[in-house]
């Protein structure tokens, strides 16, 4: 099985956009068997079966994920309003999946779900309090099915996370670290930013970016290794900040995502601070 020198390596299912089992014959291809693994499948109509072939599956699931159906990450102001917990036009039926995908995660035995979980804004304080309940809401849930909720790196700066993860100081939520985002949402330098966050990070995806030359639009994502990320020092941090988790590749963009897989987890591979 594949390993970095210092962490195990993982890969998002949704990044080789294909059907589970030809990710099951992906994973198998790059020697790869860990998992990230997208839940909102097996919560959908034709979801048994997706779950079936997960549980007949010899993988350890670094952390499960959920998504939303009315999420719309066309342009920055677009997702800035429809994602994650915020929008009260899909409130009721996000929550819904959400408590499904903690539910699940439990019964596949997995430590984690992350998610975006949209955008935290703190100069408006009836956003701040729905936001903020309904953080609530979700956390406890994972709580009581023995779940760790992870907050994925995205719309906000470290430290605005960091404030929000003091004020809340709920034991179930945690973050995901993902360094491309604070990149593709020009929030800062990752190598900084996950300084800022030591004490929650409990998962990272490994995906690379270059920052947009227009302020208000996305950057563009790059294989590992070929953006602003600076993939060696970002490993390099990792380790002098103590992680222990699962470094989980994920490809959201490109016309080879099998290829640009494959090289990032042959770099991981390679590397060694």
């Amino acid at each position: 099985m594949r390993t970095c020198s210092e962490w195990p390596v993982s890969v998002c299912s949704w990044s080789f956009q294909k059907d589970i089992a030809d990710v099951a014959q992906a994973m198998k291809d790059l020697d790869i068997g860990y998992i990230n693994l997208a839940l909102l499948p097996a919560l959908q109509e034709d979801g048994a079966d997706y779950l079936k072939f997960i549980k007949a599956q010899d993988w350890t699931i670094s952390s499960t994920m959920i998504n939303f159906p009315s999420e719309d990450y066309s342009t920055l102001d677009a997702i800035k309003v429809s994602g994650g917990i915020a929008p009260d036009n899909a409130w009721e039926q996000n929550r819904e999946l959400t408590l499904g995908a903690i539910r699940l995660t439990a019964e596949l035995g997995a430590e984690y779900l992350l998610m975006h979980f949209g955008f935290i804004d703190h100069s408006n304080p009836d956003y701040v309090k729905k936001f903020y309940d309904r953080t609530q809401i979700l956390a406890d849930a994972a709580a009581e099915n023995g779940v760790k909720f992870l907050m994925e790196t995205g719309q906000e700066t470290a430290e605005e996370l960091k404030h929000f993860l003091e004020e809340i100081n709920h034991p179930a939520l945690c973050v995901n670290f993902d360094p491309a985002n604070m990149i593709l949402y020009d929030k800062g330098v990752p190598t900084e930013a996950i300084k800022v966050l030591t004490p929650w990070i409990r998962h990272i995806h490994i995906k690379d970016a270059t920052r947009t030359l227009h302020p208000g639009s996305w950057g563009a994502e790059v294989p590992w290794g070929q953006g602003e990320v600076n993939d060696i020092l970002f490993l390099e941090t990792l380790k002098e900040i103590g992680y222990q988790g699962a470094v989980a590749i994920e490809r959201e963009a490109g016309d080879d995502r099998f290829g640009d897989i494959k090289m990032a987890a042959e770099k991981l591979s390679q590397f060694s601070a």
